[in-house]
């Protein structure tokens, strides 16, 4: 606001500068013409009237150099000094011209006008006895000369004698004089105050304008707003980062025109507006942007409303749900989840007691009896579904046990070792596979839950590998820092990728596209990852394999464990 406050002062002094300069300028042309051409420059007005014409044409000079220089003294002494100069000129010119009878008295009105232009009431009624003294020389003057009387006291009382119209003359221009200053000096009064009233105004009013501006223009929502008949006539800048248009392209054209094409929903919402001329909430529409992509945009609308109530146009205000959609899919699958896992936990602990006595009784009976043929086939089967049930359970109870956590300084290298050895200890494990570990860093430290860690990438390992099938491959696990001071691990694979069509499955309980997978593997995963506060993330690409990325908070590497531990580590 700084700036705009001292450019509206400087521009007031401007205006100031003109109240002095131009009466100042047009009553010293009116005054040089009378001189030059009326009265033919006459030799005793020289050298008051060129003291006259050099100091009001140096008026102009001291208003500019005041931008450069202290001039203050200077403006103020030298319009009182070509108001003097003035006076004496124009009293030269009533004598010259007739004294009491001259018709150039009018002059004197003139110069206290534009004397009123440039001082206050005060200073104008001082002006004014200036004038009257002066006009009152002149006259005594001219009538002393002209009566040759014996003395200038003589001249004055044939003045205050004489039965002619000479007093009267005198004392109604005098009266004059001190009328005119009265009234243009207190009208000029009201008016500078008025001006002043009105700069006051409509500088509040500028800046009202324009922080209400700016608070439009930096509002987070979109804001567009339209006249009666559809013309867009505002749009803010958040609305043009979501709508991908510039204010200047839209001012002044037609909604439909810009919208219909690429944003036929938001279009159709504005018309109904318009038609229904009703308030109306939140909606939800589509709109493409301008790469193509599918953006959720909540919108509502309001009706502009003038001073005869009339419907001046509308107000439409919008917001990106792109993160709020995001969000609330994450809050959707934390409830399933949520409820999976109470889900699990009921069915594995209402199983599992009979499950272990039903495989240890069938073990038991076949360890103590002989069976052959389909006897024995069956005894197998039925203690191989045994283990596998037991197994479900078992990922049942990790499943619905995932929020107990305890957090702990981990090395993720050692930790990556330990993995790879267990899992080369898995009996699906396929030899042909080639698990590496790739690192930048000797060490990379992080908080988490040893166990649940393992567990994930165990399920991520055994995932890849699985996915990769009967035929050799490669999964390595890479760790390494981020720029924004994150341990990145990430496990990848060259397998098949996962299929657009199953993309938004994969995480969902019981869902497996394999004939023995219980698809809980990666519901464990992302559930382990939510409460252990990693930021869990994959990329896939068809026929190119997958890469499933982990990233945490990295602890710097010379803290201490006693430290680490005392300041974070804590039970959830």
């Amino acid at each position: 606001m700084a700036p705009f406050y001292f450019a509206m002062k400087y521009f007031s002094s401007i205006e100031k500068a003109a109240w002095i300069l131009i009466p100042r300028l047009i009553t010293f042309i009116l005054i040089s013409g009378i001189v030059i051409f009326g009265l033919n420059y006459p030799g005793h007005l020289k050298f008051f009237y060129f003291a006259y014409a050099l100091i009001t044409l140096f008026l102009p000079a001291i208003f500019v150099l005041r931008k450069w220089m202290s001039v203050n003294l200077l403006i103020r002494f030298f319009p009182a000094l070509q108001t003097i100069c003035e006076v004496i000129v124009v009293s030269s010119i009533v004598y010259t011209t007739g004294n009491i009878n001259s018709a150039f008295s009018g002059l004197f009105i003139l110069s206290i006008i534009s004397a009123a232009l440039c001082n206050n009431l005060a200073g104008t009624l001082g002006f004014a006895s200036l004038v009257s003294l002066a006009f009152s020389i002149v006259i005594w003057y001219g009538m002393a000369i002209i009566g040759q009387p014996e003395s200038s006291m003589k001249a004055l009382e044939n003045i205050f004698h004489s039965r002619d119209a000479a007093f009267y003359s005198i004392f109604l221009h005098i009266l004059t004089f001190y009328l005119i200053a009265f009234i243009s000096g207190f009208l000029v009064e009201r008016i500078k105050i008025k001006d002043r009233q009105l700069a006051d105004t409509s500088l509040a009013l500028r800046m009202a304008r324009l922080e209400t501006d700016d608070i439009l223009r930096h509002l987070n929502s979109g804001l567009l707003t339209i006249d009666r008949y559809g013309k867009i006539i505002y749009f803010n800048r958040a609305g043009e980062e979501i709508l991908g248009y510039k204010e200047e392209d839209l001012k002044g054209h037609y909604f439909r025109d810009v919208f219909q094409t690429r944003m036929p929903g938001l279009s159709e919402n504005l018309q109904k507006a318009i038609q229904s001329k009703e308030h109306s909430q939140r909606n939800e529409v589509e709109i493409v942007d301008n790469y193509g992509k599918s953006i959720p945009l909540g919108i509502s609308t309001s009706l502009l409303i003038g001073e005869n109530q009339d419907i001046r146009g509308i107000i439409a205000i919008f917001q990106d749900l792109t993160d709020t959609k995001i969000m609330e899919e994450k809050i959707r699958v934390a409830d399933k989840l949520s409820a999976v896992g109470e889900l699990s936990a009921a069915i594995a602990h209402e199983i599992r007691n009979p499950l272990a006595a039903i495989s240890g009784s069938v073990e038991l009976l076949k360890a103590t009896s002989e069976f052959s043929g389909e006897n024995e086939r069956l005894m197998d089967l039925i203690i191989r579904e045994s283990i596998r049930l037991n197994n479900i359970l078992s990922d049942f109870l990790l499943y619905a046990r995932a929020n107990r956590t305890v957090l702990n300084r981990i090395e993720l290298c050692r930790l990556v070792s330990d993995v790879f050895e267990i899992v080369r200890h898995q009996p699906s494990f396929d030899p042909q596979i080639d698990l590496q570990l790739k690192s930048s860093e000797s060490f990379v430290y992080v908080y988490s839950d040893e166990d649940h860690l393992k567990q994930v990438l165990i399920n991520l390992i055994i995932n890849s590998y699985q996915a990769i099938g009967n035929r050799s491959g490669e999964i390595y696990v890479d760790i390494e820092n981020d720029d924004y001071g994150k341990a990145v691990l990430e496990v990848v694979d060259d397998g098949p990728g996962i299929d657009n069509k199953i993309l938004n499955r994969i995480f969902d309980p019981f869902y497996s596209t394999k004939k023995e997978g219980t698809g809980l593997g990666l519901a464990i995963v992302q559930r382990l990852c939510s409460n252990l506060g990693i930021d869990f993330s994959f990329i896939t690409e068809v026929n190119h394999g997958t890469s499933f990325i982990l990233r945490f908070d990295q602890i710097p590497d010379g803290q201490s464990t006693a430290a680490s531990q005392k300041s974070n580590g804590f039970v959830i």
